[in-house]
């Protein structure tokens, strides 16, 4: 004879639990759905400022000529090791290599005639009269051939950090000022993203291209920086929140 098997649930019980899976669940999802459909709204404010540039680069340079390769590149290179051992020790201002090169002189026929080199030597530091000093001291080895101004690291971080509190507070007023217009009680802010373009260097003309010769007693140039523009941006998107109504 078969066995008979019996359900160990009641049909109530079994309706019950049907009734309560049917039932919508008011969870932290629910939430979130509300908040992806509301009205979404992309902002951009930035802060900006100008400072004065506190880095100088000096590039020291010379050219040899002669017949033979080899000569040309042992003198050239004997003018830069000393110039480079003139420069080093000296407090607050950093020497390096610069540009480095030999070419040869042809005449119409191609016909090597002759030989060139050009070294560099690079002096940069925060201290602009110390930088223009030295270089003044060793332009009877290597004539200043350009001059440029740039900010520190250091002092576009600083100047960046107190950006970025006033193109924070100009992002939150205007998404504020943004929902009032719109007719929305408020926002909230979904995502966000950071730029800044750094610094915009301004070399000026007059002493860009300098080249000049100075004997052991000459004063310095006068060496005066101009201004780097530093900005911060913020842009991202807030969600609007809808307004109370009466």
């Amino acid at each position: 004879m078969p066995t008979r098997l019996f359900s160990r649930f009641s049909p109530l019980a079994v309706c019950l639990a049907a009734s309560l899976l049917a039932a919508p669940a008011f969870s932290h999802d629910s939430h979130e759905r509300d908040e992806n459909r509301a009205p979404r709204l992309s902002l951009q404010a930035q802060a900006s400022s100008e400072v004065i540039q506190d880095t100088v680069e000096i590039t020291l340079a010379t050219e040899l000529e002669g017949a033979d390769q080899a000569d040309v590149a042992k003198r050239l290179t004997a003018q830069l090791n000393a110039t480079l051992s003139a420069a080093r020790g000296t407090t607050g201002v950093q020497a390096r290599n610069g540009a480095y090169r030999l070419w040869p002189n042809t005449d119409r026929d191609g016909k090597i005639t002759a030989w060139r080199g050009r070294a560099e030597v690079v002096l940069e530091s925060e201290d602009l009269p110390a930088a223009a000093s030295l270089a003044a001291k060793l332009s009877d080895g290597m004539q200043i051939a350009n001059i440029s101004f740039s900010l520190s690291p250091q002092a576009r971080a600083a100047e960046e950090k107190r950006l970025l509190e006033e193109a924070a507070k100009a992002f939150s007023q205007r998404a504020s000022d943004a929902a009032r217009a719109f007719g929305f009680s408020g926002y909230t802010i979904r995502n966000i993203d950071l730029g800044g373009s750094g610094t915009v260097f301004s070399k000026r003309p007059e002493l860009a291209m300098a080249r000049a010769s100075f004997g052991a007693d000459a004063a310095p140039p006068e060496l005066e920086a101009g201004m780097a523009t530093v900005t911060v941006s913020v842009q991202g998107e807030v969600a609007l929140q809808t307004s109370a109504k009466p």
